[in-house]
C-alpha cells in the first residue's frame, strides 16, 4: 500500500483555497454528527516528522471543543499491561455523536511492537484479528473509522529530523529510538506495508498520504475527513452478512434447558455446611495462588429470577481477600452507557492480572432481555453472539480464565421464591413488578436461553448449567467447578 503514495502529489497546484472551504465543511458536519448521534474514530498513523501533530492542530480549529477529544496513545504502561490488550482502548471509545482524534492508536501494537518487542509471528497475527474484530464490531454499531497513514521517504524523515535537532527549542522532539528507526527505515517500510495490507478491510479502510508538502496533506487529510463523514452522515448504509457464530467457532454441546433434570439435586443442612467450609477454604488458598501466578478469572452468572445468583455469589465472594475480586451486579445501562457499544461497559470491568471479577447478569443481557423485550434491532441481537464470543475468546486469549453459570430452576419452584419474598419483610426488596413480568414471559425467555446457550458455549467458555431448584446444591456444584477449572488453569500455567 505504501508504493505508489508518493507519486501521488500534484505540487503545481494551489491546494490552500479549497482546503480552507473543507475546514469550514467539516465544521457543518460536527453538528450534523450530533444530531444523527454518529460517533467518528479519527486515526492518525505514519512515520516519526510525518506531521501528525501539527495536522491535528489544523483539524480541532474548525471543531467544537466541546464535542471532541485528542487522545495520543504512547507504548501501554505497567499498569495497562496487567490487562487485556484492547482494554485501553475500548474503554476510550467516544459516545455516540462525538469525534475521537487519536495521534497513534491500537496499531502501536502491531507493526512497531513486531520489530521492537520481539512478538512472534503468531502474536502478531493474533493481535491483527482483535483489532480487525475490534473495528468491525464498532462499524456494526454505527461507528464510522477513518484511517490515515502519513508517509514520507527515508530521505524526508532524515531531512526533518535534522531539521528539528538543529532548532534549540524543538530538538528534545528526536529521540534515539527516532535515529534508530531511521536507520533501519527498510525494515519498518516492510513491516508498515505488511500491517496496512492485512486491516485495510471492507468496513475499515486505510487512506495512504504523501506527507513530503504539507499544504498538499492538509488538503487530503481534510477532503478523506469530509468525504467519509458526508457519506456516512447522508448515507445509508447496507445491512450486513450476519455469519452464524456457531460457523466460526469451536463449541462445546450443552443440553437444552427441557432437558435439565433438577430431581434428586439436594443436600441436607449437615451435608452442605460441611462443604461449604471445605470449598470456601480451598477458594481462599487458590485465590492466593491466581494472585501470585498474576491469572486474571472472570465469573459469569446468569439465570433465571430467584435462582440463587446473589446467594451463590455471596458465599464465594467471602472466601476471597476482597482487595483481590470485584463482584459487578448488572442491571439496565445507564445513560452514558447506552451512548456508547454495548460491550464498553463490561470492558471496564475486566480484572487485571492475578485479580477476580464476578459478573451478576452480564453482556448477555444483549441476547436475552433485550432481544426478547425488543430493546434493540433484531438485526443487533443477532450479530452480539459472533461478537460476544470474539470478545470472551479475546480474554482468553490474553490468559483470562473465564467461567460461566446458567442457574436453572422451574417455574413452580421460582414461583414458590417470589411468594416467600413478597411475604418475607426483610425480603420484599428483591420482588419487583418486573420479576413478574419477566415470569410471564418464561415460553419467549427460554428458547432464547436454549439459542444463547448453543452459540456461546465455546470450548474455551463453556456454558456450566446447574441445576438451582435446591439452593444449598447450586452453591456447592459451582464452588467445585470453580475450584476444578482453576486448578487446572494452575497446572497449565
Amino acid at each position: 500500500m505504501l508504493e505508489n503514495a508518493l507519486k501521488n502529489t500534484n505540487r503545481a497546484f494551489n491546494y490552500k483555497e479549497i482546503t480552507k472551504q473543507l475546514e469550514f465543511s467539516l465544521s457543518e458536519l460536527q453538528i450534523k454528527l450530533r444530531d444523527k448521534k454518529l460517533p467518528v474514530i479519527i486515526l492518525i498513523e505514519g512515520w516519526g516528522a510525518s506531521g501528525k501533530g501539527s495536522l491535528i492542530a489544523d483539524m480541532i480549529k474548525m471543531l467544537d471543543p466541546r464535542f471532541f477529544k485528542v487522545r495520543t496513545t504512547v507504548e501501554a504502561n505497567e499498569a495497562e499491561r496487567r490487562y487485556p490488550l484492547m482494554k485501553r482502548f475500548w474503554v476510550n471509545i467516544p459516545e455516540y455523536g462525538l469525534i475521537s482524534i487519536m495521534d497513534r492508536s491500537w496499531y502501536q501494537e502491531l507493526a512497531i511492537a513486531k520489530i521492537e518487542q520481539g512478538i512472534s509471528e503468531n502474536e502478531y497475527n493474533r493481535r491483527i484479528n482483535e483489532v480487525n474484530n475490534f473495528e468491525r464490531q464498532l462499524r456494526d454499531d454505527g461507528y464510522l473509522i477513518i484511517k490515515l497513514f502519513l508517509h514520507i521517504s527515508k530521505s524526508e524523515q532524515k531531512r526533518r529530523f535534522v531539521k528539528l535537532r538543529d532548532d534549540s527549542s524543538t530538538k528534545w522532539r528526536v529521540t534515539e529510538k527516532d535515529k534508530r528507526r531511521n536507520k533501519n527505515y527498510d525494515a519498518y517500510y516492510t513491516q508498515f506495508d505488511d500491517m496496512l495490507e492485512k486491516t485495510n478491510t471492507p468496513y475499515s479502510q486505510w487512506k495512504v498520504v504523501d506527507s513530503t508538502d504539507k499544504q498538499f496533506t492538509r488538503f487530503t487529510m481534510f477532503n478523506i475527513t469530509v468525504s467519509q463523514i458526508t457519506n456516512a452522515v447522508n448515507i445509508q448504509y447496507p445491512r450486513r452478512e450476519i455469519i452464524p457464530a456457531e460457523s466460526l467457532f469451536k463449541l462445546k454441546a450443552v443440553p437444552q434447558l427441557s432437558g435439565v433434570s433438577l430431581e434428586s439435586k439436594s443436600l441436607s443442612e449437615k451435608k452442605y455446611a460441611e462443604e461449604l467450609k471445605k470449598h470456601q477454604k480451598e477458594l481462599s488458598r487458590l485465590h492466593g495462588r491466581i494472585y501470585k501466578r498474576k491469572i486474571p478469572v472472570v465469573i459469569v452468572f446468569e439465570g433465571w429470577d430467584a435462582a440463587g445468583k446473589g446467594g451463590t455469589i455471596k458465599r464465594i465472594a467471602s472466601s476471597l481477600d476482597p482487595r483481590g475480586y470485584e463482584a459487578v451486579p448488572v442491571g439496565s445501562p445507564d445513560k452514558k452507557e447506552l451512548n456508547r457499544h454495548y460491550l464498553w461497559r463490561f470492558w471496564n470491568y475486566i480484572p487485571k492480572t492475578g485479580h477476580i471479577t464476578i459478573f451478576d447478569r452480564s453482556w448477555y443481557g444483549r441476547v436475552l432481555v433485550e432481544r426478547v423485550e425488543k430493546l434493540t434491532p433484531e438485526e443487533r441481537c443477532k450479530m452480539a453472539y459472533r461478537e460476544i464470543n470474539e470478545f470472551e475468546r479475546e480474554l482468553t486469549d490474553s490468559g483470562v480464565t473465564v467461567i460461566k453459570f446458567w442457574l436453572q430452576i422451574d417455574r413452580d419452584e421460582q414461583l414458590r421464591r417470589f411468594v416467600e419474598r413478597q411475604e418475607t419483610p426483610h425480603k420484599q426488596w428483591k420482588i419487583t413488578d418486573e420479576d413478574w413480568r419477566n415470569r410471564d414471559k418464561w415460553d419467549l425467555y427460554e428458547p432464547a436461553v436454549n439459542e444463547m446457550l448453543y452459540k456461546t458455549s465455546t470450548v474455551t467458555a463453556p456454558w456450566n448449567i446447574i441445576e438451582a431448584n435446591d439452593k444449598k446444591y447450586a452453591r456447592i456444584k459451582c464452588m467445585k467447578i470453580i475450584i476444578d477449572t482453576l486448578n487446572d488453569v494452575l497446572k497449565k500455567d
